[in-house]
């Protein structure tokens, strides 16, 4: 009988750590707790620094996860319960009811069509809606729809029931209820990945005051073909294309009075979405504020001086001090100080400006962690005390990759993904 390992958390990290170790012959259960795999990786258009499209990337590896013989998926699940010591752990794992027989459901859509409540769709950043039954994102694994019971109509009031009437598989339950599901697992991997820091509270930076403030990961979405405007990119305020676009970094990061350490990802993503904007708008100009450069990755500096020279991309070391509505409503007024000792205080317009938010853990973590028994730092990432064993956390057995343990980047976060799975092997044979 093969060990099990469970793995916390369905993006690239958790994904790339499960498919080395069932590789190896362990029984993995990946347990995500949104109804797909796929994680801040299947939100993204493009990465960095080639421009390859993200879900090209993402989506193969996606369906190898959910097609091992060695690897079961515990979507729209979580991790309620651990005790014991390694290699004799007992994890819990609750499944959520979806309300919808996953066994039946063909993905089809139909339910999805006929739902008539619309919510604020996450997937999009709340650029769009969708509905109380719904498919996380066209390429989700499992490919199921899941009935949102907190604003589906006939969970709350039995009213409705669209759904189950045009379901040609039978598969709508609306009686479904959580399961609980009990592992004796070997080791735990967490990879837990990361959120945006709420900038609203930043109200300088003019996010959710300016309709044509967007966050980052907002523009992503933009940007993608399958995204709230087919990939249009338009500003709010008037539905116009923008021809003068700003970013600004460190929006939270590196403050001290909101989070100290640099995201490391920030200066790299928008030198690569100032070159996607040119695909959409060929005159757009792009101006992007940062504190200092930090492109320390392979190809990263070339990718920077790409921006810069065949792109036009304008770099203006300077932190906005103010963000403002302009005068007729659409665009935004950015006030920044020039550098030098004549340093003068300027206030330019920008079509639409762009925000770079700090990245902090999810917002899970920290009950995760006190849950596993396991350490934070001061920054709240999930704490690897050794240098010797750098994916290792405070408790035997239980293992940290991605943006879980630290900052970092997409192909670090692989590299590291592979590194716990070998590490993982090396405990289990007997390893120190």
């Amino acid at each position: 009988m093969s060990k099990k390992v469970v793995v916390i958390g369905g993006g690239i990290a958790g994904i790339q750590a499960s498919l080395d170790l069932a590789d190896m012959g362990y029984e993995v259960h990946l347990v995500e707790r949104s109804p797909s795999i796929g994680g801040r990786m299947a939100q993204l258009d493009k990465t960095f620094p080639t421009n390859d499209c993200s879900l090209c990337i993402l989506s193969p590896k996606m369906i190898m996860c959910a097609g091992h013989e060695n690897v079961k998926l515990h979507v729209y699940s979580e991790v309620v319960g651990i005790s014991g010591e390694f290699p004799k752990l007992k994890v819990t794992i609750k499944e959520k009811a979806r309300f919808v027989n996953i066994s039946k459901c063909t993905g089809c859509g139909d339910c999805v069509a006929k739902c008539p409540v619309k919510v604020p769709n996450e997937f999009e950043e709340k650029l769009s809606k969708r509905r109380a039954i719904y498919l996380p994102f066209p390429q989700a694994v499992p490919r199921k729809v899941t009935i949102d019971a907190e604003h589906c109509t006939m969970i709350k009031s039995g009213k409705c029931g669209i759904c189950k009437k045009v379901c040609q598989a039978g598969a709508i339950e609306y009686d479904q209820k959580d399961s609980t599901v009990v592992l004796d697992a070997s080791a735990v991997v967490v990879a837990t990945g990361f959120d945006l820091a709420d900038v609203t509270v930043l109200s300088q930076y003019g996010l959710g005051i300016c309709k044509d403030v967007v966050t980052s990961l907002q523009l992503e979405r933009i940007l993608s073909a399958s995204g709230p405007t087919g990939g249009h990119l338009v500003r709010a305020s008037d539905g116009k294309e923008p021809r003068k676009l700003g970013f600004v970094q460190c929006v939270g990061s590196r403050d001290e009075k909101m989070y100290k350490y640099c995201s490391s990802v920030c200066c790299m993503y928008a030198t690569k979405e100032s070159i996607l904007v040119r695909e959409h708008v060929p005159d757009i100009n792009s101006t992007i504020f940062y504190m200092d450069m930090r492109a320390t990755g392979k190809g990263f500096q070339e990718f920077v001086q790409r921006a810069e020279k065949n792109y036009g991309v304008r770099y203006i070391r300077s932190r906005p001090a103010k963000v403002q509505p302009a005068n007729d409503g659409s665009g935004v007024l950015v006030t920044y100080e020039t550098r030098g000792l004549a340093g003068e205080q300027v206030t330019e317009e920008f079509d639409m400006l762009v925000l770079c938010p700090a990245l902090v853990p999810s917002s899970g973590a920290p009950d995760l962690a006190k849950l596993l028994r396991i350490e934070l730092d001061d920054d709240r990432f999930l704490r690897t005390p050794s240098l010797r064993h750098p994916v290792d956390s405070s408790m035997k057995g239980i293992l940290i990759c991605g943006f879980a343990g630290a900052p970092m980047d997409i192909p670090d976060s692989v590299a590291q993904a592979s590194g716990v799975a070998a590490r993982v092997a090396e405990l289990l044979e007997g390893g120190a």
